[in-house]
């Protein structure tokens, strides 16, 4: 069964006859992906689905009643009005929003890991494309009718840092390795990854600055790692390396970077996340020759919503038979 804070729900979750005494709540727009692979799985049996829109908060009802709530960020004193929450899934696969003071005590939180591992790999190689192969100077050469032959690096041979080998990183270095790049990068473990020459521990992030063509960022948004990037760890990198930061906007101080890029400390810079976004007008970054600005695209893809649906979907069955849910995150460690 399924209930919404603005529309009657769908006329096959409405037939339903028995109405379920657990209550969820997704507070997001667009719900169908969610409702349908619920329905499918049999769950709408054992769960009444009450969907909020994002333009207002979820009202005090739903979220009274609620056992697990799936959303994008924390409703307004969560705590307070949602007392009996159990689970939230966190539709992305950061987490740092919802690191907040008002975080229902003993509800486990689950994040969308991993619904990036194809999709983000995908938009980093286009941005590698992008440096070494002159790609948007020739798109322009064709606005001007100007005929310009370039001589380009090879990605062969170049070395790749990733900075944050989880899922994401992990599949990025398969790809990498598939283009014949040395691929090198940091795991909190320290542990070997496949298709990676040499892992290092965080401590040894300057190892991997210091050697690396091309730096990508891929790391969550801890009081660790946050500032990461700044005037002294830029200086690091060789003149000739690009910095690609497709994890946290704060992981890099923002006009440092400016800086670095503009006087030729490194070559450029592909940034997709930003400390605030939209990135304001006045950003130094808009206009800094060798900077260019993805709108936060790298995780879009068009099945997204199916992907998390699917893992939800699991994450609700196993919440409905009191096992342990897949994703969960350490609150106290930010990922």
């Amino acid at each position: 069964m399924c209930r919404t804070a603005t529309r009657r729900p769908p006329r096959h979750l409405r037939a339903l006859d028995t109405k379920p005494a657990r209550s969820v709540v997704l507070w997001l727009d667009k719900a169908d992906a969610y409702l349908r692979a619920a329905d499918t799985a049999g769950l709408t049996r054992q769960f009444a689905i009450d969907v909020a829109p994002l333009a207002s908060e979820p009202p005090d009802e739903i979220l009274g009643r609620a056992e697990a709530l799936l959303a994008w960020r924390p409703p307004v004193r969560l705590a307070a009005r949602a007392p009996r929450l159990a689970w939230i899934q966190s539709l992305t696969g950061g987490i740092d929003q919802w690191l907040v003071p008002d975080y229902p005590e003993g509800a486990t939180l689950t994040c969308a890991r991993g619904s990036h591992r194809l999709s983000m790999p995908e938009h980093i190689l286009a941005a590698l494309f992008l440096v070494t192969k002159s790609l948007a100077p020739i798109v322009l050469d064709q606005r001007e009718r100007r005929w310009t032959r370039r001589v380009n690096p090879t990605l062969a041979g170049r070395t790749l840092g990733i900075l944050g080998l989880g899922a994401i990183g992990a599949e990025l270095a398969r790809k990498a390795a598939a283009l014949e790049m040395r691929v090198i990068g940091t795991k909190r473990d320290g542990a070997a990854v496949p298709h990676v020459q040499r892992v290092y521990r965080p401590a040894e992030t300057d190892a991997v600055l210091g050697e690396a063509d091309y730096v990508v960022l891929l790391l969550p948004s801890t009081p660790e790692t946050r500032g990461l990037i700044h005037a002294r760890s830029l200086m690091r990198m060789k003149r000739t390396a690009y910095l690609f930061n497709f994890g946290r906007g704060d992981l890099v101080v923002e006009g440092d970077l400016a800086a670095a890029v503009r006087t030729g400390v490194i070559a450029g810079a592909v940034l997709d996340v930003f400390v605030k976004e939209p990135l304001p007008a006045e950003s130094p970054l808009w206009t800094t020759e060798g900077v260019t600005i993805f709108p936060h695209v790298g995780g879009l893809h068009p099945d997204r919503d199916d992907t998390v649906a699917a893992l939800w979907v699991d994450n609700l069955r196993r919440f409905a038979d009191g096992q342990p849910l897949r994703e969960v995150v350490d609150r106290s460690r930010g990922y």
